[in-house]
């Protein structure tokens, strides 16, 4: 039986290839021959010409933010905008909460 295939990307790219799953293979980018980030199976490519997009999405994989299913459905909430980004990247630093965590809050309390 055929594993199934996640998503990886190349930031400077802004490609994603779909490949199967291997922790201890290193995957490397045909355009660039950059590292590829395992962003998981969840995830969906924004456009290639939406640079906010891509920057938004940089600065969730840098926090380590991946799209991986749960059991009950998606990866849950994710920031689409930088302008979401910063909200919550300002309730980080007010809180102390970890700024992992409040990237993938869907209501700021």
């Amino acid at each position: 039986m055929a594993h199934a295939k996640t998503s990886y990307v190349c930031l400077p790219c802004r490609a994603s290839y779909k490949q199967p799953y291997d922790r201890d293979r290193e995957r490397i980018c045909p355009r660039c021959a950059g590292t590829l980030v395992h962003v998981g199976s969840a995830f969906a490519v924004p456009r290639r010409r939406d640079a906010a997009a891509w920057r938004t999405l940089g600065v969730l994989l840098n926090a380590g933010v991946r799209f991986h299913k749960s059991c009950c459905g998606g990866p849950g909430y994710r920031p689409r905008t930088l302008h979401e980004v910063r909200e919550r990247m300002t309730y980080a630093e007010r809180t102390g909460r970890p700024f992992a965590e409040a990237l993938v809050l869907r209501d700021l309390p």
